[in-house]
């Protein structure tokens, strides 16, 4: 067989693209940027918490090893809710890499005191609105700058959820408004720079199992209440989630743009759900949980 192609044997679906994942340090984002990397692209890891952000690029080298030694991974320190901070990622991801191939605006919060239309106060209202639209919409305005820099056309990936899609009586008022609107900027930009080749897509995952979650769910009943209406019968994993974006990102979904990409196990699409136990494993993630040894 050829060195040549060994080589292209070798490339990843991601080879030669340049990546920036914000909320790089947990969750989807820590799944997406371990990913990524280990399917070529030079990626970006950036997080308000830049410890977090961190801690993911050494995943990154502990997992792709020395085959794909002329990678990059880097951590940047970036609060998403300011516009300035955003800006500066994406001009110094283009001053390290001489361009931008993907952005996927992740970053996001729940807030604990997110609740419905008369117990949501203005400040948590705000401040969701400030990191998981307003947050998007900068990393989406800097993105398309850069992508209109090299005239080749670009790739955004905006993570919103279920909960724009349909309602719930567990309310977390600003969450929910906050994705429904992602969805609807996602749209808008989708169409309006189709002709410059730039797609925009809108990530829908489902309820995953993260601590965060988890932590919530701190009951049979709260969990129950929530499972019977996922078809699969279980909650999703981040790297699930982060094997969809990872199509978004790739050459494989040129034809894709202004969608909801639901990964949500089948719970948009159910009016009643299946009876008997789940026979669907969960996958495991990248992140590794303290003493587990690597893998």
């Amino acid at each position: 067989m050829s060195i040549s192609k060994v080589v292209k044997d070798l490339r990843g679906r991601l080879d030669d693209k340049v990546c920036i994942i914000t909320g790089g340090g947990s969750g989807i984002g820590f799944e997406a940027s371990v990913l990524f990397a280990r399917e070529g692209a030079d990626v970006v890891v950036a997080d308000i918490n830049l410890k977090a952000a961190e801690a993911t690029v050494e995943r990154i080298k502990e997992k792709i090893g020395p085959i794909h030694v002329r990678k990059h991974a880097i951590a940047m320190k970036c609060d998403v809710s300011k516009e300035a901070e955003v800006k500066k990622v994406v001009e110094d991801t283009l001053k390290e890499f001489g361009k931008l191939d993907v952005m996927f605006n992740n970053a996001g919060i729940m807030h604990a005191h997110d609740d419905n239309v008369l117990n949501t106060d203005e400040k948590v209202w705000d401040l969701t609105m400030d990191i998981n639209l307003k947050g998007v919409w900068f990393g989406c305005k800097y993105a398309i700058e850069a992508f209109r820099r090299k005239k080749n056309g670009g790739n955004i990936i905006n993570t919103a959820s279920f909960v724009g899609l349909m309602g719930a009586a567990t309310p977390q008022l600003a969450y929910t408004a906050s994705k429904g609107a992602v969805i609807a900027l996602s749209r808008e930009l989708a169409v309006t720079h189709a002709r410059e080749n730039i797609r925009v897509n809108a990530l829908c995952p489902g309820p995953l199992r993260t601590p965060l979650l988890m932590n919530y769910l701190d009951t049979e009943d709260k969990i129950n209440r929530r499972l019977v209406h996922i078809p699969i019968g279980r909650f999703g994993e981040p790297i699930e989630v982060a094997n969809a974006a990872l199509f978004l990102a790739s050459d494989e979904s040129t034809y894709i743009t202004g969608v909801e990409f639901k990964v949500d196990g089948g719970l948009t699409a159910a009016y009643v759900t299946p009876e008997g136990p789940c026979t669907s494993a969960s996958p495991k993630n990248f992140f590794k949980v303290t003493g587990e040894k690597n893998q």
